[in-house]
């Protein structure tokens, strides 16, 4: 078959290479360095696997049937699935859920005219999308299927994916399930078939629920850092309950990335007209924890903050909605000094705030340095490290 996905982030890259082990695919973006990058198999995201299978390639010890290109006419032409995995984002003062990277393919799609093609979103969406694009574009040809990905780990959740959910029971549907299916190397996947508003849910609600965890072991450590007892212990006590378990539990600065913040206000924003109180709460408690996380810092008044790093996770490069943003943000909004040391940045300023890319002036010169996870990088000024990282991992 031929395969188009439009998007090369870590959704649509995950899944471009995943699918080009058996099929053609062509990828689409509108970066030119992207483009140039994965056409010489050199990963533009941070990607474990991606990385390894790209590498592989470049040895010719493993096949991949990929391209990429700036030419949309190029990557939809004739396919027979054309993936959308282009960011979405939800405005929260417009109450606006941006969708119009979607409409755009869509809309470049119909105009090839290719009864075959068949569309299938990836991006997140509001509950009830798919069924207004039908009416709105008057077409069936599209579905959702939802995408459970980690940052960093996306192709390895390809691989090894909890489930497979495809909203429609078209026979296009299915056949577009098979192709994951067969492409994962998990023993024993389950497919799971719905219609598209129930598709649309499960990935809201999936998400905010891990924001909920997040959101509920925050709390747990501010209560335990204003009482004076070890959160430590607690979480470790509680979470050897296999009815809660030890995923999720690590405390940190807040939730962010590219999925939790929009998702769980998204979701808030579908209850309209619905009772509810929990999920404004997992909302409004992020808000809180990174207040905290301020006013803690702020306390024994520095005279240079340091902000180790801008990505929410170990060995990312994610910046987008970073909980450690808000904080920067409410440090100098108190008058603050601030200070970043991010390697990855080419500038010498972010948001107004000085970057450095020397790590021991930036340990030097800091009274206090923030980080959300802790790296051997600063053990040797610990005493300095104000992190919420208990078991050293994300």
């Amino acid at each position: 078959m031929k395969i188009a996905v439009a998007g090369t982030g870590y959704v649509g890259l995950s899944l471009a290479t995943l699918l080009s082990q058996k099929h053609e695919v062509v990828a689409l973006d509108i970066i030119p360095e992207k483009v140039k990058m994965v056409n010489k198999f050199t990963s533009p995201i941070r990607d474990e696997y991606i990385e390894k299978y790209f590498d592989d390639a470049v040895k010719g010890e493993r096949k991949l049937n990929l391209k990429a290109t700036l030419d949309w006419e190029e990557a939809f032409r004739d396919a027979d699935y054309v993936i959308i995995a282009t960011p979405t984002d939800y405005d929260e003062t417009k109450d606006y859920f941006n969708t119009s990277s979607v409409e755009d393919v869509i809309e470049k799609v119909i105009s090839l005219d290719n009864p075959k093609t068949t569309m299938v979103v990836k991006s997140t969406i509001p509950v009830g999308y798919i069924n207004s694009i039908r009416r709105k574009y008057d077409i069936d040809n599209i579905f959702f299927s939802p995408e459970f990905l980690r940052e960093g780990k996306a192709l390895y959740d390809n691989l090894y994916p909890s489930r497979i959910i495809v909203g429609s029971y078209s026979e296009e549907a299915q056949k577009f399930a098979e192709l994951l299916r067969e492409a994962t190397l998990a023993d024993d996947v389950q497919v799971l078939a719905m219609d598209s508003k129930e598709a649309e849910a499960v990935k809201l609600f999936a998400n905010t629920y891990l924001a909920l965890r997040v959101a509920y072991f925050n709390e747990l450590d501010t209560y335990a850092e204003v009482k004076g007892i070890n959160a430590k212990s607690i979480i470790e006590g509680i979470s050897l309950d296999p009815r809660i378990g030890t995923h999720y539990n690590n405390p940190s600065f807040g939730y962010g990335g590219y999925c939790l913040p929009k998702d769980t206000k998204q979701l808030l924003a579908n209850y309209k007209g619905v009772p509810q109180d929990l999920i404004k709460a997992i909302v409004n408690a992020n808000i809180t924890r990174k207040q905290f996380i301020a006013d803690e810092v702020m306390k024994s008044n520095p005279k240079l903050i340091g902000v180790y790093r801008l990505t929410m996770k170990s060995d990312s490069d994610n910046f987008r909605a970073a909980a450690i943003h808000d904080i920067i943000k409410t440090l100098r909004d108190n008058k603050k000094k601030v200070i970043i040391y991010e390697p990855t940045l080419k500038d010498a300023e972010y948001n107004g705030v000085e970057v450095t890319k020397d790590l021991d002036q930036f340990k030097k010169n800091c009274s206090v340095i923030l980080a959300n996870r802790i790296t051997p990088e600063l053990e040797d000024v610990r005493e300095k490290v104000y992190t919420r990282d208990l078991f050293s991992r994300d």
